[in-house]
């Protein structure tokens, strides 16, 4: 795989109250709420970027800020209320709040974390795909996918990314061919959910985290932001599917947390060595391991996986890799589901989307074998918004803006 070998950083832990620059107008209370320990993977990062966040904080630790900060706890669940339910971007508009609560944490150094929106492109079915300008000048993609329900309702899922771009290069994805940045802070992964509720004026019901990136190489801040988005923002756990490609020794990890939601693995072949060209980071997670990971993560948490399956033309989309595919989850037990996924076309791909013939033959022989199937609905392809498609020119490299060029005179 491709884990980098860092050396261990001493972990922390501090008060809020030490965080921050006292003012002239405040007398600060100790507090005992410990700050998130930066791990390896946030070296990288820059400091600026690295700022005091409330993007991501509770309710309780909401409200201790407000008390380090001289104000009633009451004023920290209004921040909340703010932040999370009337999406307010910058502490200066938080117009609820005292004015001397508002210049305490500017000039404590915080700052809400929500990001612009560089661009937006709508495709024909409705999908809408994001770009975010992150603090660091870095883009990074997110979509909403609208789906009529039952009775006339509206599914909205949000697509996160979990990286800026993705280190594992599998061969039919557009986010690997971009290159790789950084991993994504909490904050970073939240406010994807708040920006597609500001497009749409609705909330989100559903989140995927299928974005950019291999969110098992992120997994401390994913599971931060797991945990903000079903306690904070208030989307339900059973709403929330957290993809991977597979990365030795992280499912375990994963299931330890015993979340009630999906676990999607990306499979795309039936074989190790067909997967191996696929997806060239399985040369470090042989398929039996990784089956028994599979297992032991159903057996822990009772939630049946879904494989997600990329059907590329002439590649794996036989009715015998079927037949194997359909041998490998019976070998393995139960409480598996597959998730067909014709290929999407991306620039400089050798791949072909298969025949809508050989895509049903697929899916019978599967059926015929006992396999619980579906095939995803492909939405915005015409955005360059559908799975496989997410890619930009500033994943490796950050944007140059105008106050960039005129600072290099």
């Amino acid at each position: 795989m491709i884990a980098s070998s860092m050396a261990l950083i001493q972990q922390f832990s501090m008060p809020i109250a030490r965080l921050v620059r006292p003012s002239h107008r405040t007398c600060f209370r100790s507090c005992t709420m410990a700050v998130a320990t930066p791990s390896p993977s946030d070296l990288s990062v820059p400091l600026t970027t690295r700022a005091q966040v409330l993007l991501g904080l509770s309710d309780e630790e909401l409200q201790q800020l407000a008390l380090d900060l001289g104000q009633q706890s009451y004023r920290g669940k209004q921040l909340h209320h703010l932040i999370y339910q009337r999406k307010v971007r910058e502490i200066q508009d938080l117009y609820q709040l005292p004015r001397a609560f508002r210049d305490d944490l500017q000039e404590a150094g915080w700052r809400v974390g929500r990001s612009l929106i560089f661009s937006t492109v709508t495709a024909t079915d409705g999908t809408v795909k994001l770009l975010l300008k992150l603090h660091d000048n870095r883009l990074i993609e997110t979509v909403g996918i609208p789906v009529e329900a039952d009775k006339g309702s509206v599914r909205l899922t949000a697509c996160v990314s979990s990286q800026v771009g993705c280190p594992l290069r599998c061969t039919f994805c557009a986010t690997g061919k971009g290159g790789f940045s950084r991993n994504l802070q909490r904050h970073e992964i939240v406010e994807q959910v708040l920006a597609i509720e500001d497009v749409f004026k609705r909330r989100v019901t559903n989140v995927v985290f299928m974005g950019m990136g291999e969110p098992m190489l992120n997994m401390k801040r994913v599971l931060e932001a797991h945990h903000c988005l079903n306690k904070d923002v208030q989307i339900g756990q059973r709403m929330i599917t957290i993809s991977t490609v597979g990365v030795p020794n992280t499912i375990k990890k994963l299931a330890s947390h015993k979340l009630q939601s999906t676990l999607a693995v990306s499979l795309h072949a039936p074989n190790q060595k067909l997967r191996e060209m696929i997806v060239p980071s399985a040369k470090s997670y042989p398929l039996d391991a990784l089956m028994r990971d599979c297992k032991e993560y159903f057996l822990e948490t009772s939630r049946r996986i879904s494989f997600e399956y990329a059907l590329l033309a002439g590649v794996n989309d036989s009715v015998d890799h079927a037949v194997e595919l359909a041998q490998l989850l019976h070998g393995w037990g139960h409480g598996y589901h597959v998730n067909l996924i014709p290929f999407n076309p991306i620039e400089g791909s050798e791949y072909h989307r298969p025949h809508k013939k050989a895509e049903k033959a697929f899916v019978s022989a599967l059926e015929s074998l006992k396999i619980a199937v579906s095939v995803r609905q492909t939405r915005g392809l015409d955005a360059n918004a559908a799975c496989g498609q997410l890619r930009n020119n500033f994943q490796k490299n950050p944007l140059v803006t105008d106050k960039d060029l005129a600072s290099s005179h």
